[in-house]
This record gives C-alpha cells, structure tokens and sequence, in this order.
C-alpha cells in the first residue's frame, strides 16, 4: 500500500516532465507520516475509532446492545475484533478490547477531520467560468466565442487539461461559459483561463477583469436559472433552453457522466419553471406585443388564413416577421423600398415560409387584401392616411393597424373610422410594461422550482460518490481471496480433484459475499434500503478508511490523467 506522499509523488514526477503544474501542494513530513498509516505508530484511540466504524458498518452494534441488555452490570469491555496490532498495557494478546461510551466523538466525525482528507475524500469540484452580456463587452465575447460545430473539439482539449475530468461549452451571443468538473478547482480554473486566452488572443488579467466564478452549489444554481431563462435579458426567452439542451446532445458521446448530468437536470428545470410559472407568456418587447395583440384581435381560428401586411423591412419590421413566422404565420407581404433587403430576410427562414415582396409604390393595394398591416417605417409622414383608408373595400371584419413607428405611419384620423381599428407605440408599450411585471414575479415563483431541482441535483451526485467505493471494496476482496486461494492450492491443491477445487472456490466466493453483504448493504442510494443520504455517504467514508480505499480511488483517478497523456 503505497503512503499519499508516494502516490502524489508519482504524479508530480510525470507532470514535470510534462512542464505542467502540480496535482498537490508540497507534503510535509508530518502529513505523510499521519497519511502512511504504519500501524506501529497507532494509538489506542485511533485503533477504537477504526474499530467502532468496522462495528457500525457490519452491523455489530445489535450484537453489542444485545449484550449489554443482557447483562447492564457487566463492567467488562467489549471486543470488537482482532488485529494483529503491536499490544501494549491496555491490549491483551493483540485483541483490541475497546471500552464504548455515551460520550465518544463519532468515529466518522473525527475520521472526517484527519488531514489525509484533503487529498483523498475531498470529491472533484464543479466550476463555471463565466463570461456574460451582463459582465463582458461584446468585442470579448466575440473572440471568446466557440461555434456550436466546435463544442466537441472544445471539450475534448479541455478534458486533456491535468485537473480537469469533464467538462462543457455553452457558447452563444450572449453568454460564453465553461462548466467544468476539476480534480483541484484552483488549479483546474488556471488551466482553463489559459487555454481560453491561448484559443482567443485575450490576456488573462483581461479575462479576470470580466470574468465570474461559480463553484459546486452556486454553479448548478446558475445553470439551472440560466436554463430556465431567468439569467437572460428577456425574462423567460425560450432560445436559452434549446442551446442548454444543444450542448446535452454534444455531451452524449463519452464526455462523463456528472457535467452531463448536470445539464439533463438543467433542462427538466427550465421545463418546469416555464410550464408552471408561465414566465415565458407574455410580450416584453414592442415588435412580439404587436404581434401578440394582432393575433388576440383576429377571430379564433383566422390567423393562418389572415393576409399579413409588413411596411418595412428594416430591424423593427425585420422583428415582427420573425414573431409572425413563430406564431405560425406561414405568408405575408413586405413592402419596402428595396428589394435585397427582403431577399435576405427570405433567406433566414425555411421554404416553407412565403415572404412576398412589393414595392412601395404598390402599398395602397396591398393594404386594400390585407386583414392586419404593420408599419415600421422611418417616414417622418403618415403613410396612411383617412382618405386613403376610406378608399380601401371593406373588410369582413374591422382593418387593424399596428402601427410601431415613431414619428408614426398611421395618421390619427384612421381611428375615427368604422372599418378600421389603430394601435400605436404607447398602447404596445403598456401591454410591455406588464408583462414585464408578470414575469418579474413568476421570476420569483420559478426560484422555487429552481432550488428544489438543485436539490435533486445536489443528491443525484452525492449519491455516485458511492460507486467507486462499491467496485473497489469488490475488487479488493476478490484480489484477497484469489491470492488466498493461489497460495493455498500451490501447497494443497496437488492430491485435490476438480470437483473439490471448485467446492473451495465456491465456498471462498459465498464467504466474500456474506462478509460484503452488510457494507454493500450500507453503500446502496437506491429504493431498495431506506437510509438517509447522509447516513449512506458516512457508511462510505468509513469504509474508505476500514479498508483503505481512499489511495486506490485516489491513484484510479491519477492513472486515468496519465492515460489521457
């Protein structure tokens, strides 16, 4: 069993011959020694604390209250095992007779405080480095920016980083952010901001200055708001969720299993706060609350079969086809005065989408066939006027403008007309302004959501903590019990037949599995036992410790750097 001094050792040998940084901070003498663990150098007590964990995860302490029951006045103390440590005044024959009270610390509590924690019980940390629209300029962002084709290549190199297990990109106009899973977060988050200053050209002290740091708790929390559309500059836009779950499709191929977990989690949160809250409802920008009202003011049913009018194609009017073509609107007009600019716009949308194009000299007859008509002009006249309105053949059901031009499109005089109906700026902004005040509020109710699939997250990854030490604890009993087997045939197995070895083998085999059954029994976050969650991960720390598996966990994680290298 090698001490952490000699594993850390190791791979700070390979790292330097790598040029890289180092997996650890320098050890001091007295720190490995404590992480040696020579039995020579134990205690009394530090034998009684092993030994009260070995009586709780083997289910002894039935046994023991048994006896006590049976016998209150017994002053004896009670055995708890045999190992053939170094006796002294207070052992008997090397059988450790360990005296329990009501008063005694937890065993796992003081395991806990042990200073070989820092390097093997301490888990992998969850980091997001993080670079916004609320925090960075947009030149940055620019040159920080990965393309969605680029995520996979992104992720492997960053994998290859020493301190870094997995990891993600959620790249996209507004946000640039690296959510990692690192070996040591100090280390791992150097790592990182240089790759991204080598990959962008940006110093690092330029990337600090607008940078944000999230670890573990606050890193899911952030992922889970920004998924559910709360960390955006519209309250509950719905384009966040579809490039969280983009970056679920990169991470299907091999790239680990908590980041990955991570944003499947992220996406049922986003879900939910946008199903349960609503937060999403709403206009909260003047060209979707033209739309939205447009919509509301059509017979139920008409708004895919209504002629749609658009005057303007520049960025207003560019906006209201976008929010049409959402809604379901599959034709329109556009009248403009150029005509490269529609064709441009007709190139953003599928075939399915028929975007016709009129000059503007044919305004006035387009507007006599259309049902609803926006304007979003910069003429500093009315394009509309009574006269020309009064002109038009009347509709089936009253001719909505909306009008979302200042100076406005729309002359006032249109509103005194029976056939035709007028909405201006000031009355979209009013619809905004409360809407917007909705989501600030269903905002609040969607933290709710937020905090309880952190949770859920939260318990997930506490609950994969027990998997290595499960298939350790198993590979070392069956290690132990092949090698007893090999020693024993080697001097028994000569006048043996088949049929007796195999007995020997499966009796050895049967054994194994009745010692595990109580720690496996203790290790399981499933349906099948229920035990707090807590109370599973102190099982395992202890087991950790019974059977020192807290150095091969360690040098399995070591290993798995060094192979990538």
């Amino acid at each position: 069993m090698y001490s952490i001094r000699k594993v850390v050792n190791r791979y700070e040998r390979f790292l330097s011959k790598s040029s890289v940084c180092r997996l650890c901070e320098p050890i001091d003498v007295e720190l490995a020694d404590t992480c040696s663990f020579p039995s020579s150098n134990r205690t009394l007590s530090e034998i009684k604390i092993k030994a009260m964990a070995v009586a709780s995860a083997f289910g002894f302490n039935q046994m023991m209250s048994s006896k006590h029951h049976n016998n209150p006045s017994s002053s004896s103390p009670i055995v708890l095992g045999t190992r053939a440590f170094p006796t002294n005044n207070k052992t008997t024959g090397g059988l450790i007779r360990c005296e329990l009270s009501s008063s005694s610390v937890s065993a796992l509590q003081q395991l806990k405080k042990s200073a070989i924690d820092r390097y093997t019980k301490e888990r992998s940390s969850i980091v997001v480095i993080g670079l916004s629209i609320h925090t960075a300029p947009l030149e940055m962002r620019e040159k920080l920016a990965i393309p969605v084709a680029e995520w996979p290549q992104a992720i492997s190199e960053l994998c290859a980083l020493n301190h870094i297990e997995e990891a993600a990109v959620l790249s996209t106009c507004n946000r640039m952010e690296i959510y990692l899973l690192a070996l040591s977060h100090h280390r791992g988050v150097r790592e990182v901001t240089l790759w991204m200053s080598k990959r962008s050209g940006i110093q690092v002290s330029d990337i600090c200055k607008h940078w944000f740091l999230l670890y573990n708790k606050d890193a899911t929390q952030h992922l889970f708001e920004v998924s559910a559309g709360l960390d955006s500059l519209v309250l509950g836009e719905g384009q966040i969720l579809s490039q969280v779950k983009q970056v679920r499709e990169k991470l299907r191929n091999g790239f680990g299993m908590v980041i990955p977990g991570l944003f499947e989690k992220a996406i049922t949160a986003g879900k939910r706060a946008r199903a349960e809250t609503g937060i999403a409802s709403g206009a909260v920008s003047v060209s979707s609350a033209a739309v939205e009202l447009a919509l509301t003011k059509l017979p139920p049913g008409s708004a895919s079969s209504a002629t749609m009018l658009v005057v303007g194609a520049g960025k207003m009017g560019k906006l209201v086809i976008k929010h049409l073509v959402a809604k379901g609107c599959t034709r329109m007009v556009v009248v403009n005065r150029s005509q490269e600019r529609v064709a441009a716009i007709q190139e953003e949308f599928p075939s399915g989408v028929e975007i016709i194009y009129k000059p503007l000299d044919e305004m006035l007859a387009c507007a006599g066939e259309a049902n609803v008509i926006f304007t979003s002009t910069a003429s500093e006249t009315p394009l509309f006027l009574k006269e020309h309105v009064e002109s038009f053949p009347l509709p089936a059901d009253a001719r909505l403008f909306v009008d979302i031009s200042v100076p406005r499109n729309v002359g006032s005089c249109v509103a005194e007309l029976d056939c035709a109906r007028v909405c201006n700026v000031d009355d979209l902004k009013e619809v905004v302004a409360a809407n917007k005040e909705d989501r600030a509020r269903k905002a609040m109710e969607a933290q709710d959501i937020i905090i309880e699939e952190s949770k859920k997250f939260e318990a997930w990854w506490d609950s994969l903590q027990t998997v290595p030490t499960i298939k350790k604890l198993r590979r070392k009993t069956d290690r132990i019990r092949a090698d007893s087997i090999v020693k024993f045939m080697s001097k028994h197995g000569k006048d043996m037949d088949k049929k007796t070895k195999e007995a020997v083998e499966d009796l050895t085999r049967a054994m194994v599995n009745k010692i595990l059954h109580g720690p496996m029994k203790h290790l399981r976050c499933d349906d099948t036992e229920n035990r707090p969650l807590p109370e599973t991960l102190e099982n395992m720390e202890a087991l950790n410790r019974m059977f020192e598996l807290e150095l091969e966990l360690l040098e399995e994680k070591i290993r798995a750097k060094m192979d990538q290298k």
